[in-house]
């Protein structure tokens, strides 16, 4: 299982460095992590794999429940929010549980889209994906309230994704996936509501699955 409190900073680290995009942030990333080496040239932030892995042996995928983690910063009330759209405690729950079975929801469809075959328990012959978003920041989260008025923000927010693939029986580790993507930014101010969070979360959500389908496509030989 993801160690998230021991992989903060270096989650952080990679996350900003996907962000960025530019050669110097990519240059601090570490070449090895865990027994891990670094992969270049792939779709995602930060792919590390383990040297003679045979990933594509598995013939089954299973996906554990996805953890969600705000942003140490975040505040879902900032800004002096009257007290009908303060959110608490339940709502930032509900968030938190709703961009999990988002997730869930779109890797399992991307999967079977795929025509792999996906499983619920261990087995020799079937690989475990075990997934997290971490520093999740919502610039703009609402609860339902009368008369609510229009709510504007240059960028919709951010969050970054961590994964591991194991061996589902043994718990050997043989790759992870680090990815960080954020919202719309225009440089302008724009409208934002639950909607336009919701759209760009299920996008990069969409971004990952789709990694995820079509580097194991790679592994299996798969045109499609």
């Amino acid at each position: 299982m993801i160690r998230f409190r021991t992989l903060l900073p270096l989650l952080l680290l990679l996350g900003a460095a996907t962000l960025s995009g530019c050669a110097s942030s990519r240059s601090a990333l570490p070449a090895e992590w865990d027994g891990l080496v670094l992969q270049p040239g792939t779709r995602l932030g930060a792919v590390f794999v383990k040297p003679d892995a045979e990933i594509a042996s598995y013939t089954s995928v299973m996906l554990d429940p996805v953890e969600v983690s705000f942003a140490r910063n975040w505040d879902p009330n900032r800004g002096g929010r009257s007290l009908a759209g303060r959110l608490n405690a339940s709502d930032v729950t509900a968030m938190k549980a709703g961009l999990a079975d988002m997730f869930r929801e779109t890797f399992r469809a991307e999967l079977e889209r795929g025509g792999y075959k996906l499983v619920d328990e261990v087995g020799p012959d079937t690989l475990r994906v075990t997934a997290a978003i971490v520093d999740l920041f919502v610039s703009a989260p609402n609860a339902p309230a009368p008369g609510r008025t229009r709510t504007y923000t240059a960028n919709t927010g951010r969050m970054t994704l961590v994964a591991e693939l194991r061996d589902s029986v043994t718990g050997e580790i043989l790759a992870r996936v680090v990815d960080a993507q954020s919202g719309r930014s225009t440089g302008t101010w724009m409208a934002t509501s639950s909607v336009t969070n919701n759209a760009d979360a299920r996008r990069a959500i969409g971004i990952w699955a789709s990694a995820l389908r079509q580097g194991m496509d790679g592994l299996y030989g798969r045109t499609n």
